[in-house]
Parts: C-alpha cells; structure tokens; sequence
C-alpha cells in the first residue's frame, strides 16, 4: 500500500470547518482562529550510528489549540512525515478531543524516518535525542505525546525516562502509551480497535444487524485494524477480508481472525490459515489489492491503514453501505461528498478511532493521581463515553439532516467555540455596555 500523495493535508483538513460552522454555535473568529495552528517546533534530531556515522533527522511537533486543556496527540516514525501532514493530524487531535469531551487541545509529531532501517540502539538515541530537542516544548501540563505510526510503548517509555532525567524528576504524566510497569494504562494498545467498535455496537442496534450475516472488511492489520477485527470477529461478524501493506486477502464465509493475527505477529506475513494451539495450516483464499479490498460488496468498510485511500477516483466504486474511519484522515474531501450522495453512512475518524486519545487521557488521569485502575473499570469508562459521545454525534447527524462528519465537526466546534468565547471575542469587546 503506497502512501497518499498530498501536497497540503492540512488544508483538506481545515476545509471541512466551514460546513460545519452553519450548524455549529461558535463566533466566527472562534472558527478563524482554529484555522492557524498555535505553535509549530522544527529540530534537527543528531544521531550517531552503529558504524560510527552521524546522521541528522528532521523532527516536528504541532500544538494546534490548547483552550481546552493541555494539548494531545501522537508521535510518528515515516519517512513520508512533513509538515503539512503533522499539523493536519494536530487539527484532528483537536476536534477529537472536542467530541469526546476531554479537556485536551489537539498536538501532533513526528520524525522523518524509516525506522525499519534502524538498530534497537539507533532508534533509542533517536528517540531520547528528539526528547532532549522538544523538552521546553512539552510537559505534562502542557503538551503530551504518545505512540502512532510506527512508534510503541517502549519508545514511550524511553522517551519518559529521557524527560524525566532532563527534569531530574521522575515525570510519568509526560507521555501517555507506556509500559504498563512504567506507568501505563490497562487497555491502552487496544483502546483504538475497541472504541470503534463500541460505535458499530451501537450502529448494530439502530440498524438491526445480525453478527453472522454482516460483512465487514478492514483494511490495515495494524495493532487497531487487529483489534477491531479480534472483538467483531468474537461476537459473530464475518471478517471476509483484510490487509496490510503488501496486499489483502478475501474469503467470502469469513476468516478465523485469531489464526490471522497469530501468524501475522509471528511472520509479520499476512496469510490466510487456520491454528490449532502452535500448528497452523493453509486455508483457501483470494488474494486482493488494498484498491479492491475497499470496492468488496460487504455491509461495513473499516480503512484502518494511512490517509486519503478514499478519493474521487474510487468513491462511486465503494459498496459498502457503511464506513467506519479507524484510520486517520482515510476520505477526501471531495469522495466525502460522493458518498453522502450516494447515502453512504460514514462514521468519521474523529469519532470512530477516538478510543485511543479517550485511554491516554485515562493513563494521564491515573499518572497524575498515582492511582491506577484495572483493565475492566478502564474498559467500562471506555464504554461509557464512546457510546455517550457517538449517540450525541448520531442524534445531531439525524436533527440537522447532515452527514456524521459534519455533525461531528459541529459538536466539536460548538465546545471549542464555547471556550474561546469564554475568554472573549469581538462582539464582547465591541459591546459598551459590558
């Protein structure tokens, strides 16, 4: 799977603010200032590799609004990281912490790299050599990272310690996403996978669906395209294809997704097979493009991979009566037209994967209390707010007559516009009586 090409997602991203805001209650220099990011941090990451060499990596982070708290969001390893994408994604943070009602601002990071090309040790002196770059920059009361692509707990944890150790104070609010023993949350690495399908569970009771008759697809096998996959897979839903960056494979009666994701995580090989305790054996299946796998003729489409991997060029071909974006950014402006008008429902990424950002705000939570909570109380409030926050979303889309994204976009917009309000805007400043 070829990453998108596009030369400014950050304005695709703002772009959709402007439909939302006739349906949103928020000042119209409220929605101009969330058009400009606060801050934006380029450094210049020194590493010395295992051959002695030195390289220099180009890192970023993003604080897009902090009016709601302290800002949030995850840091990347991609050689296809630039600027543009990290404040898009910081953009995003902002508006999914709104929607789900978490006192956070959206922020963003990431380096230019291909981490596959690295050393355990050179990743470590690139991840505590970044730490040692933005440490004025974040802070547990100010700015606070966690994993995304191609970054995990461990990189978590050194990052962490290296603040720590900066700080001379043993900082555990500072990054979200760590091992458990280092202060990180149960349920955490799923947190992404189940709250989208918490959302489907929900979707499941307004349409009526039947586990065994529906059809899902999920591009992207990742750690939530995993996730989702496991829990639907468990409750009867028939996973008839899935993908990682080399291809899909499809098989029309459903997958044994916990085969899959064993040989998966053994192999790093996407392969269709069947396990009994350690044997695993070959089972028959089709093997598809991650084009093909979004036209499949299913009853819901997770793209769970990178960005834009809905366009125009295949909006009109997507089947798929529902779309569930666990992926960033997933749909294009301009496909997110197309498949409203062709009544496609689209549960949009700042709702459907914010299961993560909701257990890294439970992780900062426990960090900052130094009280910590068990996998089934974390789920549980997990439950509570997705269900909470999607139902609100969802009874807004039918109100209004709009798609969900817009809905959603409007929700976020009328709590952000609220507290920029708070502190006040023109009409307030202009009024002579006040």
């Amino acid at each position: 799977m070829n990453a998108p090409t596009n030369v400014d997602l950050f304005s695709g991203a703002i772009a959709r603010l402007d439909k939302a805001f006739q349906y949103a209650d928020i000042d119209a220099e409220a929605l101009e200032r969330l058009k400009h990011p606060k801050q934006i941090l380029q450094v210049s990451v020194p590493v010395r590799m295992d051959d002695g060499s030195l390289k220099i990596f180009t890192g970023y982070r993003v604080r897009h609004d902090d009016t709601r708290g302290p800002t949030k969001g995850g840091l990347r390893y991609s050689p296809n990281v630039d600027i543009s994408e990290v404040k898009a994604l910081a953009f995003w943070m902002t508006f999914k912490c709104a929607v789900m009602n978490i006192p956070y601002g959206g922020a963003k990071g990431g380096i230019c790299v291909n981490p596959k090309e690295l050393s355990r040790l050179e990743l470590e002196r690139l991840s505590r050599g970044f730490i040692e770059q933005i440490a004025d920059f974040i802070g547990p009361e100010t700015d606070i990272p966690a994993p995304d692509m191609y970054t995990n707990a461990m990189i978590m944890g050194w990052m962490m310690d290296e603040y720590s150790k900066i700080h001379r104070r043993h900082t555990p609010g500072v990054i979200t996403g760590k091992p458990i023993p280092l202060g990180g949350s149960q349920g955490r690495e799923e947190a992404t996978g189940r709250g989208a399908y918490y959302c489907i569970k929900e979707l499941e009771k307004k349409r009526d669906w039947v586990p065994k008759k529906t059809r899902v697809a999920v591009q992207g096998f990742g750690n939530a395209g995993q996730s989702i996959a496991r829990l639907l897979h468990a409750d009867g839903y028939q996973i008839v294809a899935v993908s990682d960056s080399r291809g899909g494979i499809y098989k029309p009666e459903g997958f044994d997704i916990p085969s899959l994701i064993q040989i998966k995580n053994e192999s790093r090989r996407l392969q269709a097979v069947y396990c009994t305790g350690s044997v695993c054996e070959a089972v028959p299946s089709k093997s598809i493009t991650n084009e093909q796998l979004l036209e499949l003729d299913v009853d819901v489409l997770i793209p769970a991979a990178l960005e834009d991997v809905i366009t125009v060029s295949n909006a009109n071909q997507i089947k798929a009566p529902v779309i569930v974006e666990v992926a960033n950014g997933p749909t294009t402006g301009e496909a997110d037209e197309i498949l409203n008008e062709r009544g496609k429902l689209v549960v949009p990424d700042i709702l459907a994967n914010a299961g993560g950002v909701t257990v890294s705000y439970f992780e900062w939570v426990q960090n900052q209390q130094g009280f910590y909570w068990s996998l089934e109380e974390v789920q549980q409030r997990l439950h509570a707010m997705m269900t909470q926050e999607f139902n609100h979303v969802y009874d807004w889309m039918i109100e209004k007559r709009i798609d969900m994204r817009t809905a959603a976009y409007a929700v976020a917009l009328s709590r952000i516009g609220a507290a920029i309000a708070s502190l006040g805007t023109a009409q307030y400043f202009s009024d002579n009586d006040s």
